[in-house]
């Protein structure tokens, strides 16, 4: 049964409330003051709270601010009771991370209906979604249910594509965000120099496009080029944005399932920019291991040529061989079938990789 806390100062309205909610089948505790709703609220641990705004000693403002800094509240759903309809007054209520609010006198519906709209949307942004394509569509389907947004697209298709193809070139305008079932994606930049920098090279699982999509400019800032045979998911824009045009929380949840592990990968590039070669070329031998299957770790290693190493590594394509060849005398590595790269000491690569740290 979920709990919903009452805390309004006027005895007719908080008892009449709770009557209300008790017989809709919540189970309900009251306070008559901020203070007290406090102490309260830390005992009772509510799925909702209902405040009133205008009280003595402690307003409503001050309670939500109050219950903020506590971790085990500051998720609650947070409606305000409020007699006054003044448009500052919910714009500041709004502005404090108040979810909703309910002008007094209210309607039986009314209250129901914001009550049941907060605690199923907190219910929703609670949700685990599996980082993966799966985890997407059912993503997908429940925010276009919640948002009632059916021009949302509810299932995506895979989309072939053969090596040497472009998912997307830098400049081009924006249309989707993908993501890969299958093979392998190189993503590139062309430095003012005329040659080409390696920013990712994206496996299976793993979403691109996504900082192009909020790109002020509306086009790619990178080109996706297919290295191996893959399969992908394109996913449109105009989800993407009915999303962040609908609500600002749910945007937020999107983002963070999208994003992966975008924000460590860019940190990692801007903090190998200042390691010594050798070490910055370890660390992405690492890092392209982790993404291969456990038996081509040892048998087939890593398929990758030498200049787009480099332009993971950000140096030139000699540089980075001469790397490698100090990497082999060490007995760090050994070099496969076409040249892939096989790590054979994962451990001691591994140590030599944070040295640069």
């Amino acid at each position: 049964m979920k709990r919903i806390l009452i805390i309004e100062d006027n005895e007719d309205v908080r008892e009449n409330t709770a009557d209300l909610l008790q017989l809709a089948g919540y189970d309900t505790a009251t306070s008559a003051d901020g203070h007290s709703g406090i102490s309260l609220a830390l005992e009772y641990k509510p799925h909702l709270i209902l405040c009133d705004i205008m009280m003595p000693g402690m307003d409503g403002y001050q309670v939500l601010e109050h219950l903020q800094s506590h971790a085990q509240l500051a998720g609650t759903p947070f409606v305000f009771l409020t007699a006054k309809s003044e448009k500052s007054d919910i714009r500041k209520g709004m502005n404090l991370g108040a979810d909703d609010y309910l002008t007094k006198p209210f309607e039986e519906s009314e209250l129901l209906g914001a009550v049941e709209s907060r605690l199923y949307k907190h219910a929703f942004l609670q949700k685990k979604f599996h980082p993966g394509m799966e985890g997407m569509q059912q993503f997908m389907k429940q925010a276009s249910s919640y948002l009632n947004l059916d021009h949302i697209e509810r299932t995506y298709f895979a989309r072939k594509y053969n090596p040497k193809e472009y998912l997307f070139m830098e400049g081009d305008g924006v249309h989707h965000l993908f993501y890969i079932r299958k093979g392998t994606i190189k993503a590139h930049k062309s430095t003012e120099a005329g040659k080409e920098l390696v920013t990712g090279i994206f496996r299976e699982g793993q979403f691109i496009g996504q900082l192009s999509m909020l790109n002020p400019g509306g086009t790619y800032l990178e080109t996706a080029t297919v290295v191996d045979p893959a399969e992908v998911y394109p996913i449109p824009k105009s989800d993407f944005i009915h999303l962040l045009d609908s609500d600002r929380e749910v945007a937020h949840k999107f983002m963070e399932l999208i994003s992966g592990d975008l924000i460590d990968l860019q940190r990692q590039l801007l903090q190998m920019a200042y390691w010594p070669v050798k070490q910055r070329v370890a660390r992405a031998l690492i890092k392209l291991r982790e993404g291969l299957p456990t038996d081509a770790k040892t048998d087939t290693g890593i398929e990758i040529s030498r200049e787009d190493l480099a332009g993971i590594v950000g140096t030139a394509t000699e540089t980075t061989i001469r790397a490698l060849t100090e990497l082999k005398t060490e007995g760090l590595i050994r070099m496969g079938k076409a040249r892939s790269i096989i790590i054979s000491d994962p451990e001691n690569l591994k140590k030599l990789a944070r040295a640069g740290c």
